[in-house]
């Protein structure tokens, strides 16, 4: 009996460590994120698949780069917050879990030149990023879903048509979402977004120019 307590109070403890660690990448990633001009004031959320039981999320209310490791929150598959204020889109998170087997992260943030597109010109929007060869290799098509008021649970469900076969996807008017099987993966595909809308908004500008 001691010798299977024992054995819990490591898997415990290493557990403990991991969801340390992660919550290290995730100040990191939200920080990279800001210094990017994807994250402003307390706009945009993260969240890790610790397991199938328990999700660590960021916290609502609270500026992403200036996140401190006890401002977690941690919510279980169904939405029940078990520790902390967890984000109040947490249920667009969820949804992705829900429908993306690989998902391990989930990343939102409000990338500026994607969002502008999505207002203005998304048809077009749809046509010229997929004659971006590094944007179909990275991450695929990068659809617009329709807006959906934040925080709600029709911004979850408004996802489903594009997942699990987008890893990445503008919100429109709002922003957007990207989920991987690790942190990196799923911030890559975040800087993807608005580094292709950055290409497209500049060579637009230069066809108008002409």
């Amino acid at each position: 009996m001691q010798q299977d307590e024992s054995i819990i109070n490591f898997k415990k403890s290493v557990k403990h460590v991991e969801a340390k660690q992660i919550q290290t990448k995730i100040i990191e990633a939200c920080k990279r994120l800001y210094q990017k001009n994807m994250l402003a004031s307390t706009d945009g959320n993260m969240s890790f698949k610790l397991s199938n039981e328990q999700i660590l999320i960021t916290p609502a209310g609270v500026s992403k780069a200036y996140l401190e490791p006890s401002q977690f929150a941690i919510i279980d598959q169904q939405g029940n917050t078990l520790q902390g204020n967890p984000s109040s889109e947490k249920l667009m998170h969820l949804e992705v879990y829900k429908n993306c087997a690989d998902a391990l992260c989930v990343v939102h943030a409000h990338p500026p030149h994607a969002m502008a597109w999505s207002m203005t010109r998304p048809s077009q929007w749809e046509q010229l990023v997929k004659t971006l060869p590094e944007v179909l290799l990275d991450v695929g098509n990068i659809p617009i879903a329709p807006f959906a008021t934040p925080a709600t649970k029709q911004m979850g469900q408004n996802l489903i048509p594009f997942l699990p076969q987008n890893r990445a996807i503008i919100l429109a008017h709002h922003g957007a979402v990207t989920w991987g099987s690790c942190i990196d993966s799923a911030v890559n595909a975040m800087e993807r977004i608005e580094h292709a809308a950055l290409i497209l908004t500049i060579a637009s500008s230069l066809k108008e120019s002409k």
